[in-house]
């Protein structure tokens, strides 16, 4: 198949996976979004995106997995922890500062996977507030695309292995232990909200002080981590932080962001707006009521004329009442132009519908902002910055708006080059690493292959008399070796046979299946004890049953066990309280059955069937 042929059939497998789940990697970087899906695929056992496909409309649990591969849910409390330490010192002392006593604190987790993240956000502010003020001052907001993650992050319950990085000062203050789980007191979780967002396609939360992203704007491509930083940029207050992780910068976007820390990778929010033309109101105009009087003195009439971008103001009437020289060259406006209605005028809809955008900011007064707009003019595609401002006066009244048009043209064909570049750059990079390490490997092939050959060598050269006598010998045995052949052939077709039946009868089993040997060691573990438990076989397949970390009480099912392996006949049972894979409290009935060969008279092993009881 060609590669057009296989770019058009992966193409289908995201428009499947839009389609079907609503999730949209369009923005991922496609080298690294290849390699995860091929993973799975190779799991499945498939070699095209078409019969992946069809396993995907076959097995609806199939895009549970697939989520789970190309949505890595890495995280843990305290990650990295000296930057933690920073926020916790410096950063968050400066948003405390700039707060009153009672004024809200908000904070935002995007990408917050299982909510180890979210939860480290709430012990460092809760530390800096103290208890009272924190429950009542402080909201986090966690999101994350993965609904499954968000089911476990709002449960608030950890193992040990995963508090370890939490200090035993901090787990003693915000957890409670039960029943070998850590769960993150309730109090304080009531003041973190979990949601489902889409970085790329949903609405930004607003008025956010902290912003912590950390290592997910590095799955994306450089056009969707632009506007992902956009919708950021909106989301924080004035003077807001933004907290990256160590693989991520942002040195392409200083004129929205700056850095506050480089090496913790801590940046603050840069102010973009253009400052509006100064306005005041005067009472009882010539017709009785109020009129807007834009303020012209020389210095400010020259400067909003000539000033670098295409701006004009309209006033609450909806008249366009001011244009400076670039905005009336780009939209062709004459002197006859101002004073008239904006919805007659052209520029009223293109290149953008402005006449919803007036009305939005008449209703919320705030500033709207859109990147990145087209415009086909005279044959050739020009690209623009809007900025609509609200223009309020000494009382807070609005009085009009400032549209302002940036042609970013030539600014977004640069950076657009320099993305295909920076992209380019990193696919190389991934395949000299890729190469090298495959280099390093075969040369330590080669070095050892040169040792066999030469101690082969030796061992020929002493042999080879050896060999010539037993020739004749040899060619004699040669008929009886032949028909030895057949029969192990013939026998090792009987066992892959025998084999992939027992396979298939481990994994049809409605349950999950474990053998289980005389040492009590784990020698089967099929695919329901997977996906109930959460462990995967390579990792407990000859690991002691009894030392397995899962949420079921392993350690009484021991008499079982030992029964089972004393008495050939018979079938015991036990129904035990579990907890499954996704922290889910249930009832597991375990079966156990004694694995007896033929010319054995004991067991030679157990075979566990567990299974959820249903409510």
């Amino acid at each position: 198949m060609s590669s057009a042929d296989t770019s058009k059939e992966f193409e289908g497998l995201l428009d499947l996976l839009r389609r079907a789940r609503g999730f949209d990697f369009a923005g991922y970087k496609r080298p690294s979004l290849v390699r995860r899906v091929r993973k799975r695929m190779q799991a499945v056992r498939v070699d095209t995106y078409r019969d992946y496909m069809a396993v995907l409309e076959r097995e609806p649990s199939e895009f549970d997995h697939l989520f789970n591969t190309v949505l890595i849910n890495v995280t843990s409390f305290f990650r990295d922890e000296i930057p933690w330490g920073y926020l916790a010192e410096e950063i968050v002392p400066r948003i405390l500062e700039g707060k009153g006593p009672a004024e809200s604190i908000r904070v935002w987790s995007a990408g917050c996977a299982t909510g180890q993240e979210a939860y480290t956000l709430a012990m460092v502010l809760c530390e800096a507030l103290g208890l009272d003020h924190f429950l009542r001052r402080v909201k986090i907001y966690a999101t994350d695309l993965d609904d499954e993650a968000l089911i476990y992050a709002r449960q608030g319950s950890y193992t040990a292995k995963e508090v370890e990085p939490v200090s035993e000062l901090l787990r003693d203050r915000y957890f409670e232990r039960q029943n070998g789980r850590f769960y993150f007191k309730k109090p304080l979780r009531r003041c973190v909200i979990f949601g489902r967002n889409d970085l790329v396609s949903d609405a930004p939360i607003s008025k956010i002080d902290l912003l912590v992203c950390r290592n997910t704007l590095m799955y994306f491509d450089s056009q969707t981590q632009a506007r992902i930083l956009n919708r950021f940029h909106f989301a924080l207050r004035p003077g807001g932080f933004l907290f990256l992780g160590k693989a991520e910068t942002l040195s392409m976007y200083a004129n929205v962001f700056e850095p506050v820390d480089l090496q913790r990778r801590v940046f603050s929010k840069v102010s973009t707006g253009l400052r509006p033309p100064r306005i005041e109101v005067f009472r009882n105009g010539v017709n009785g009521g109020n009129e807007v009087e834009f303020e012209r003195d020389p210095l400010s009439t020259a400067a909003f004329e000539k000033a670098p971008l295409a701006q004009f103001v309209v006033d609450v009437k909806g008249d366009l009442v001011l244009a400076n020289d670039r905005a009336r060259h780009l939209f062709r406006l004459t002197n006859r132009d101002i004073g008239r209605p904006l919805q007659d005028l052209e520029l009223s809809y293109r290149p953008v519908e402005l006449r919803s955008l007036i009305d939005q900011i008449r209703s919320e007064e705030r500033a709207i902002r859109l990147g990145e707009v087209a415009w086909l003019m005279d044959g050739d595609e020009r690209w623009f910055d809007v900025q609509l401002l609200p223009l309020l006066n000494s009382v807070r009244e609005l009085l009009g708006v400032s549209v302002s048009f940036d042609d970013i043209t030539v600014a977004r064909d640069l950076k657009q080059e320099l993305q295909r570049s920076h992209a380019e750059l990193e696919t190389a990079y991934e395949e000299l690493q890729s190469s090298n390490e495959e280099l390093e490997t075969t040369n330590e092939e080669l070095q050892s292959t040169v040792e066999e050959l030469e101690t082969t060598n030796e061992e020929l050269q002493s042999t080879n008399e050896e060999l010539e006598t037993m020739n004749e010998e040899l060619q004699s045995t040669n008929e009886e070796l032949g028909s030895i052949n057949d029969q192990l052939r013939n026998r090792g077709s009987e066992l892959n046979e025998l084999n992939l039946f027992l396979r298939s009868i481990f994994a049809s089993l409605g349950g999950g299946v474990a053998v289980i040997d005389p040492e009590l060691r784990v020698k089967v573990w099929n695919h329901r004890a997977e996906d109930l438990w959460g462990v995967r076989a390579e990792e407990v397949i000859d690991t002691r049953f009894t030392d397995l970390d899962i949420g079921l009480p392993v350690e009484k099912l021991r008499p079982l066990i030992t029964d089972t392996f004393n008495g050939r006949d018979g079938t015991g049972e036990l129904v035990l309280d579990a907890t499954n894979r996704r922290g889910r409290a249930i009832q597991c009935r375990i079966r156990a059955n004694p694995l007896i060969e033929p010319d054995h008279k004991t067991a030679q092993g157990v075979i566990l069937t567990m299974e959820e009881v249903a409510s």
